[in-house]
């Protein structure tokens, strides 16, 4: 176990990112200085370092002879690529080949038995699927850019993102998997490109995870026949939004039925009614899918009411309806806690670090994906990193006071420093 677990800190984890790429077999740069594993891993410094631009990394690297040095002895780079070089290498890989990093360190944190807060409803394991936007422009574009096209026959090109995670309803690390490109040759409209993504996203996710027991949780673009059928043949369970707008004759059937109705009061105060019905119609056209629903009503003390349903192949009784709910709306966990860390705790997902010609900016969002997940993984395992955090208060403040060590010292280990930071003394 404890040799395990070593690799859930983030030595351990940059070298079982650096042995996955010698795994993908990346093909050698001919008449270059920079390997493959060097781009990629000064790639995934930039967002380990929390840099907010490619240009700012380039110019640490050459002022301050320190960084360069610790980035040498941290992600083990043996020689440092330029901004350019930089954008180039990372252009021609495939989004595909970045997969196995985030297998292996999941891997080993079901090894480590860090996942077993995470089982949850008969031992489940909630995925939350969701899309995002990551960049769009009216100039700048490559052969994988989305298309909108506008009334006065301008373009919108863009790129955006399918991303999951394994969350929990009490947990408040969260796990990122691989997330899936939403290219362009998706489909027209929103459903169609998510729709599309999701499938490759799933068909890998189980590939990957053959035995996961998954629970997956999405919003209602997911809560179509051709998506639910798809999770049936993966054999994943799910929990997933519908509308009465999107699924009227779903709700006009249910209507004519009774439900099974339990209440239940929490320590708040907070009143939880559920109307629950079994063995209805997904819609008319395809009238012998089943589905059970559940309709919930949130009320407050206060008296503010909050109203959501959901269709799923689980069965609900009195016993399990507040799991289901709560598994449900743990959904949001990949927006608050994935997105939006994202976005606005150091990682720039917003900032355009390069476009390129082939996969530049996915590859990006890859390696942001992934130190992500490696900050993610010290939060939940690693106690240097969660004492250093806690001395100093803040994920933003962590590592800016990381970042100005980083300039003045050499650090044979990201332990040592984050020792050095929890403990000064």
């Amino acid at each position: 176990m404890g040799l395990v677990r070593k690799y859930l800190s983030a030595d351990g984890l940059i070298q079982v990112i650096r042995h996955s790429l010698r795994q993908e077999k990346l093909e050698v740069v001919n008449g270059s200085d920079y390997s493959w594993q060097d781009c990629v891993m000064s790639g995934l410094a930039i967002f380990a370092f929390k840099c907010p631009s490619l240009l700012q990394f380039e110019q640490q690297i050459t002022d301050e002879p320190m960084i360069r040095r610790n980035l040498r002895i941290l992600y083990k780079v043996d020689s440092v690529p330029s901004d350019t070089c930089l954008r180039e290498r990372l252009d021609q890989i495939s989004p595909q080949q970045l997969h196995r990093p985030f297998k292996k360190i999941f891997a080993y944190l079901q090894r480590g038995k860090a996942l077993e807060a995470y089982r949850y409803l008969d031992g489940h394991y909630i995925i939350s699927i969701d899309g995002t936007g990551q960049y769009s422009s009216q100039q700048i574009s490559c052969k994988n850019c989305c298309e909108k096209k506008h009334k006065d026959g301008s373009k919108t090109y863009y790129h955006h993102m399918l991303g999951a995670a394994l969350v929990h309803p009490d947990q408040k690390v969260v796990i990122p998997l691989a997330p899936e490109p939403i290219i362009k040759g998706d489909g027209s409209t929103k459903n169609d490109c998510e729709r599309n993504a999701s499938k490759r996203l799933l068909m890998d996710l189980r590939r990957e995870h053959p035995h996961l027991k998954a629970l997956i949780v999405e919003d209602g673009l997911a809560s179509n026949f051709p998506h639910l059928s798809l999770l049936d043949e993966l054999k994943m369970d799910y929990i997933i939004g519908v509308k009465p707008g999107d699924h009227a004759y779903l709700f006009d059937w249910i209507r004519t039925l009774k439900g099974q109705s339990y209440t239940q009061i929490d320590d708040q105060g907070t009143q939880h009614q559920f109307e629950c019905y079994s063995d209805v119609p997904l819609n008319d056209a395809n009238y012998n899918y089943r589905v059970n629903v559940m309709v919930y009503t949130e009320t407050k003390s206060s008296g503010k009411q909050q109203h959501f349903s959901w269709v799923t192949r689980l069965l609900i009784v009195e016993t399990n309806a507040m799991q289901i709910m709560r598994a449900a709306r743990a959904r949001w966990r990949i927006e608050n806690e994935t997105f939006n860390t994202l976005k606005n705790q150091g990682y720039n997902f917003s900032h355009n670090y390069g476009h390129g010609y082939e996969n530049l900016c996915s590859v990006m969002t890859m390696l942001m994906l992934l130190a992500f997940l490696n900050d993610q993984v010290q939060k939940l395992c690693c106690k240097a990193y969660q004492k250093a955090r806690h001395h100093v208060g803040t994920f933003a403040g962590l590592f800016e006071f990381a970042r100005s060590l980083l300039k003045l010292f050499v650090w044979e280990s990201f332990q040592q420093l984050w020792i050095f930071i929890g403990d000064p003394n």
